[in-house]
Order: C-alpha cells, then structure tokens, then sequence
C-alpha cells in the first residue's frame, strides 16, 4: 500500500469500527439511565440492573439459553470432529461427495426450512418419543446448525497439519485411537476451541430455529425479548446486553490469551526438537510412557 493511499484506509476503517462499536457504547451508556426510556439518558443510576436481578423470567431465559449453547457447542465439536476427520483423512469412497454435501448443507440452507423439517420431526406422531417441541428440539436444531460450521474449520486444520507426526508416533507402536488424542487433538485444539465459541455464539443468538421449537417452558433469550418488543423494551435491556458484552469481551481475551500461549508452547517444543539429535528423538520418544503404551 502506498503512503498516498494510507490515510484514506485508516479513515475507512475508523469509520468501520466507529459504526460497527459506537451502538454499543451507546447501549452501555443507556443502561445506567434513570429514566424508562432505552433511548435516553436521564441522569446515572443502577436502577435498571437491579431490575434485571429482580426479573426471574428473563434470568431463567438468559440461564436456559447459556445451557442449550453449551450442550449444543459440545454436541457439535464431538460430531463437526468426527466429519472432518473423515472428510480430510478417508479420501475419496462411494458416497463422500454426498456425505460432503450433507454435512455442509446447513450452513447454505435457510433456517426456515431446517426448522420446518425438525417442527415435523418432533410433532409427527410417529416420533412423539422424542418429546415434541422444547429444550431437546431446540438443542437438536442447534446442533445441526453449529456441526456445520465446526466441520469446516476442523477440517481446513487437519488439512494443513503435518502429518509426520502421526506417522512417526504410529511407526514407533503408538494405537491409531491413542495417535488421536495425544497427538491430533493437541495440534487441533485452537480450531476445537474455535469450533466451540463459534457454535456457542450462534446458539445463543439463533431466533429462527428457537421460535420455531420453542414451548411455553423453553423460551430462550432471543425469543423472549422479541415477545417484549410489541410491549416496548425497558432499559434493563440495555443492562442484560451490558453484562453480557463484559461476558463476551473477557472470555474472547481469555481464549486468545490461552491460544498464544499454547502456540508458543509448541514453537518451542518444536525448536528444542529440532535441536535433538535423530538417534536422542527415538530414545526418548520409545521412553515416553504415553508412546510406550
């Protein structure tokens, strides 16, 4: 980029973020107002948040949202894992192309027509074992969603993983299930983590899938606060989006924080590695207890 042009980018991108965070700023400002107004700040006050610990509904939809995000994230790490690994490592077989499309289809597909086809899975009376509509359908939906999204970023980190250390653990009498834990999952573990936050973030925003599933016991955060607009938002609104953005913005710094650090753990490891004589790598590696077994 030339020093000419270089203005123009940062005054485009300060107009980005400022668009993108001066909401924000604003919803956290309102959210200390003493008015009932969420638009509008008249004069500093708590009143709002202690509304908000005093609201039980609101509370149980934030706490049923925050478990089916959870459950669903982790349901969908362990499934979005296993198709990835399929997809990167088992080549070409009758059907992958169509295993391929499945698994990838729900992150093309509207979400209309995803909680249509579940609405009928789960009130057709064939299946009323599995419940009707509630906190299972909405956490099945959810999971089908996120393992799509987690597939594709296991799978484009497996296929940019070195796979001579596999190799070299399998030629040395390492289990191919042991293989996977000690050494894959290790190597994989900011796209597991990243998989996990990305699914746990559309879980907990998702409306369509959530309204579509939803009974009178399993009103998730989005769905209630919808219901609230035609009564008119109140400012413990604005207080509820306050903790929650203290939520978010500590845990992403936490995870980037844990994520350098294992990237420099492993660049390290690897430069004393390189420093390890071929002879010394297999003497060591045959007496290390997870390889001996």
């Amino acid at each position: 980029m030339s020093a000419r042009s270089r203005p123009g980018a940062t005054a485009w991108l300060l107009a980005v973020y400022v668009f993108l965070y001066v909401p924000i700023l604003c919803l956290i400002v309102f959210s200390f107002t003493a008015g009932e107004i969420t638009t509008q700040f008249d004069g500093f006050s708590l009143r709002w948040y202690a509304e908000l610990a005093r609201d039980a509904e609101l509370i149980d939809a934030v706490l049923l949202s925050l478990r089916v995000g959870a459950l669903a994230a982790t349901a969908a790490v362990v499934v979005g894992t296993a198709a990835a690994f399929v997809l990167a490592r088992f080549g070409r077989y009758p059907g992958s192309a169509a295993f391929a499309g499945m698994t990838t289809a729900p992150m093309v597909m509207p979400e209309v027509v995803i909680g249509l086809s579940l609405v009928l899975l789960f009130t057709h009376p064939l299946f009323a074992f599995l419940g009707g509509r509630g906190v299972a359908a909405i956490w099945a939906a959810h999971t089908t969603l996120c393992t799509a999204y987690v597939t594709v970023l296991v799978q484009s980190r497996l296929r940019e993983m070195d796979r001579s250390l596999e190799e070299a653990a399998l030629d040395l009498g390492c289990p191919p299930f042991k293989v996977f834990f000690v050494i894959t999952v290790p190597v994989i573990a900011p796209a597991l983590m990243a998989g996990w936050l990305l699914a746990f973030t559309l879980s907990m925003d998702d409306f369509v899938l959530a309204a579509m599933l939803s009974d009178p016991g399993s009103t998730t955060l989005p769905v209630l606060v919808f219901a609230r607009l035609h009564h008119g938002l109140k400012p413990e609104i604005n207080a509820l989006a306050t903790v929650i953005v203290a939520v978010v913005s500590l845990a992403v710094v936490v995870a980037n924080r844990a994520m350098l650090s294992a990237q420099r753990t492993r660049a390290a490891a690897l430069r004393h590695a390189a420093g390890i004589s071929p002879g010394s790598v297999s003497a060591v590696t045959l007496s290390h207890p997870d390889m001996r077994r």
